[in-house]
């Protein structure tokens, strides 16, 4: 018989295997230190529950995102960075800069495996530098490092530059661009051209705190192999899935990209922000034409979707490549900023990924400012000669530079985001910026979808669809929504009924999605896989665990409730699960969508949870893990 482990009872031994080391760099006294995986972490299993675990026990209430008390967190799921396909996620974490609240993003690409092949689940950096520098992590050692030289560079160049200092290509990089160097609020974090751990201004707090970049050189270390025939056995069955998913050829060849027309058809698009759903000519930016301009495919480590390319946009030049926007660019730098031009797209979304900066806070800010110029609302002494009618692409190009420079007035206030500008701004701007908690939303139009709605109101790090990703909601069928939830409501996308199970089952996914360092793409997407039967099969092969879904259910559970403790603790003002009143049924926007719909979805919401009225999980669930371990005998850990 097999021999299996319990992730919560792991020795010493084992959980090294299993989790890696801790990586603190104190920026203030220039040290680095390895410690062992805490013990009472491991029950939430590595990424986003690590994460969470840590920042709940060791983040006080108060401080500045943007002071060097601030702690950033990158950590590695579980199976990143192992056998395990689709397993290249990093989770990055912090109080942002943005919101106030959870700062939260997750990114792909390879650095995650190469941190794992150092034997490092958890980078933790707190503290500030008195001067730029980076941080360099090989097999054996970190180390911090002059960076004076790579300040003000942009994030692809600052790439360039290191691997020309390190004289290697096997390193990642993750760096900020000059967004995170002057503090923009949804500055990002990059890896290579096109992978950012984009939302709610982690990279603003990088530059806060005078680190340029982290440098990965890849060791030897092997996390999980599947080194015996039952581990390669799972690992090619779970291959086998993913690529004979009825989706996968089509997402393979034109990534989220792929998907505009259907949306635009599906009728949830946001447009013109979000004044409009839909628009008429969805031909101009359908992600499919830019097949013809691919010249390779590429994607993360270990992942057999390469939903990832780089494209020749003018065949005089084929030199000068452009990485091709996915699914939310399009929409938010096209329908919602009135822009039917594909190649300033492509332009656009390139300019954000080189100058680090999110490309849909960035997108949001300009509908908001075309928004409120269209409405008469923008004052001369921020627009000056500026012209911000719906779908300019020249000036939109000079936002984003002016947004990531602070180079004018309008484009240092855009750079605080939507939240702030309305409220310096004052009048009636408040009624066009759409955000949650001070996080401008995604594509989803609410008033058209309402578990999106409903997400959009819960989501822990503010107005986003993919922290909540609840693709069931038009994906599975009605005989799936029955079975679940005891209603086909669940899957009508314009009921409300059944909406707060629903999400509660997408948002406790999600966690586990990232906890485990899984790509949602092929899980979600996909496999349609919020059971998540194939990925339990896949983690207990390879982890020799025998991990059930009620127990994996119960971490997400307890995972959800330390972020939302978090965000009670850290937030200045109350923590409203709402939407802008701009969403709710009046005489001139006649949606589905009223309060008292979404105050009903809201209660549902916080019953599946277990939380009381107000949202407040039980004390029960103040940062304890779902089953104590023998060995958990302290939450200490600096």
């Amino acid at each position: 018989m097999k021999k299996t482990h319990d992730i919560r009872t792991q020795t010493h031994m084992n959980q090294s295997h299993l989790f890696g080391r801790v990586l603190t760099v104190n920026l203030t006294r220039q040290a680095c230190r390895y410690q062992d995986y805490p013990d009472a972490a491991r029950p939430f299993f590595g990424g986003r529950g690590f994460n969470a675990w840590y920042l709940w026990h060791h983040l006080d209430p108060g401080i500045d995102p943007l002071g060097p008390d601030n702690r950033l967190l990158i950590s590695a799921g579980l199976l990143t960075g192992s056998a395990a396909p689709c397993s290249a996620r990093l989770h990055v974490n912090a109080l942002s800069p943005l919101t106030g609240i959870l700062g939260s993003a997750n990114i792909g690409g390879y650095a995650g495996a190469w941190l794992r092949s150092c034997n490092l689940g958890s980078v933790i950096i707190h503290g500030a530098s008195p001067d730029p520098v980076y941080l360099y992590v090989d097999a054996t050692s970190a180390q911090l490092l002059p960076a004076k030289d790579l300040w003000g560079l942009d994030a692809f160049s600052v790439q360039d530059r290191l691997r020309q200092i390190h004289g290697s290509e096997k390193i990642r990089i993750l760096t900020i661009g000059p967004a995170g160097e002057n503090r923009v609020r949804f500055a990002a974090i990059m890896t290579e051209k096109d992978h950012a751990a984009g939302r709610t201004g982690l990279g603003a707090v990088m530059g806060a705190k005078n680190i340029k970049a982290v440098v990965i050189a890849k060791g030897s270390h092997k996390h999980l192999p599947a080194d015996t025939p039952q581990k390669k056995l799972a690992v090619k069955t779970y291959v086998n899935r993913v690529k004979t998913a009825p989706e996968f050829s089509f997402f393979s060849r034109y990534g989220g990209a792929g998907y505009l027309s259907w949306v635009n058809e599906f009728g949830i698009m946001g447009a013109r922000n979000y004044t409009d759903i839909g628009v008429t000519d969805i031909d101009a930016i359908d992600g499919r034409k830019l097949a013809k301009k691919v010249a390779r495919s590429s994607g993360c480590a270990k992942c057999p979707v390469q939903c990832k390319a780089d494209l020749v946009m003018d065949p005089a030049k084929p030199e000068e490549m452009s990485t091709r926007p996915e699914f939310e660019p399009i929409i938010n730098f096209g329908p919602k900023c009135g822009l039917s031009d594909m190649d300033a797209i492509v332009r656009l979304d390139n300019l954000c990924n080189r100058l680090g900066i999110d490309t849909t806070s960035t997108a949001s800010v300009i509908a908001f400012a075309m928004d409120l110029a269209d409405n008469g609302l923008m004052p001369e002494a921020l627009q000056q000669d500026l012209d911000l009618s719906w779908g300019n692409a020249e000036t939109m190009e000079a936002l984003v530079h002016a947004i990531a420079a602070g180079t004018t007035e309008l484009g240092r206030l855009l750079a605080r985001g939507v939240r702030y500008a309305a409220r310096q701004i004052g009048g009636n701007a408040a009624a066009h910026a759409a955000h949650v908690k001070g996080l401008e939303l995604t594509a989803y139009h609410p008033n058209a979808i309402m578990g999106t709605a409903l997400g959009y109101a819960v989501s822990s790090r503010g107005g986003d669809y993919n922290n909540v990703y609840a693709s069931l909601e038009y994906s599975w069928s009605k005989e799936q929504a029955i079975k679940e939830f005891g209603t086909a409501s669940a899957v009508d996308i314009h009921a409300t009924e059944a909406k707060g199970r629903l999400i509660r089952k997408a948002v406790v996914t999600n966690i586990l999605v990232d906890t485990l360092g899984l790509c949602k793409v092929p899980v979600l997407s996909l496999l349609k896989s919020f059971n998540l039967e194939p990925e339990i099969a896949l983690v207990n092969a390879l982890a020799e665990t025998d991990l059930s879904f009620k127990h994996l259910t119960d971490t997400g559970l307890a995972i959800a409730a330390m972020e939302r403790r978090f965000n009670l603790r850290h937030a200045k003002t109350p923590v409203f699960d709402h939407l802008p009143d701009m969403f709710f049924a009046s005489k001139d926007n006649p949606s589905g969508l009223t309060r008292e719909s979404l105050a009903a979805m809201v209660a549902d919401f916080y019953q599946a949870m277990g939380w009381d009225e107000n949202g407040v999980p039980p004390d029960r669930d103040a940062g304890d893990v779902p089953s104590k371990s023998p060995h958990d005998t302290s939450t200490g850990y600096a």
